[in-house]
């Protein structure tokens, strides 16, 4: 499988402009599982869900195939990263209580890595996956969202990007289904902090490459008049899409 690298080239300014999972959702994982000793979060990026995983099990390992995102990953003294595929774990059989995805199981092979994580799961063990799309501030804000990410980058999107919007539906998840409480993802950021985090987006470093402008840049002035106060703090909000299962394969 060829790695379709979309984020090593910016993975500083991702790994500061993404916004934090909900300690809710990290709670709940990890007591769902029989076990705490090992959690693998495979496709880790920056580290940010293998971090939050460090507080409920003894040891984490984090995995990406990406080095530059590794490299920006914060260290913790119970989480060990390495660059590698998920579809490919160096993780002994059966050794895992938990495997997390978290916004990354969409650039995956997805049959490959499904065998993988029942390979390295302890039987009855948990596999999590997460993902999110679009934020939520408020009308005004949320057309002018709109029309940067389904107009003016539509055709700069990875085709993978497909299966965030669409809750991953179709994608195999052959694993035995545990229901999820609802959870959401929520900041309170001002004006320049959300335009930081608009420009993370792998869109707009394409939208770059392909015309030489900022698309972020283009729609500046529309998003300040939308947004008020530029030092305002403003909620913004992503419900997250969770799917969870037990590890059922001898």
């Amino acid at each position: 499988m060829v790695f379709k690298d979309h984020f090593s080239g910016h993975a500083p300014a991702y790994a500061d402009a993404r916004p934090g999972y909900p300690a809710s959702l990290f709670d709940w994982l990890s007591g769902q599982c029989r076990g705490n000793e090992l959690a693998w979060d495979a496709g880790c990026g920056n580290g940010q869900a293998s971090l939050a995983l460090a507080d409920g099990f003894d040891a984490v390992f984090g995995s990406d195939p990406s080095a530059a995102q590794i490299a920006s990953a914060a260290p913790h003294p119970r989480v060990r990263y390495a660059v590698e595929a998920a579809e490919r774990c160096s993780l002994a059989d059966a050794s895992a209580d938990l495997v997390t995805v978290a916004q990354a199981y969409h650039w995956f092979d997805h049959a490959r890595f499904c065998t993988e994580a029942a390979r390295v799961l302890v039987p009855d063990g948990v596999i999590a996956l997460w993902s999110y799309a679009e934020s939520r501030v408020d009308a005004g804000v949320d057309a002018v969202f709109d029309e940067l990410h389904n107009q003016r980058l539509a055709g700069d999107w990875p085709a993978e990007r497909g299966h965030v919007v669409n809750r991953y539906r179709g994608l195999p998840f052959p694993f035995a289904p545990v229901a999820t409480p609802p959870f959401e993802m929520r900041c309170q950021w001002n004006l320049a902090q959300y335009l930081d985090y608009l420009r993370s987006w792998s869109a707009c470093q394409h939208y770059r490459q392909r015309t030489g402008r900022d698309a972020v840049d283009e729609i500046a002035p529309a998003m300040a008049a939308a947004w008020g106060d530029p030092q305002a703090a403003r909620l913004v909000q992503w419900p997250l899409l969770v799917l969870a299962g037990r590890n059922q394969s001898s």
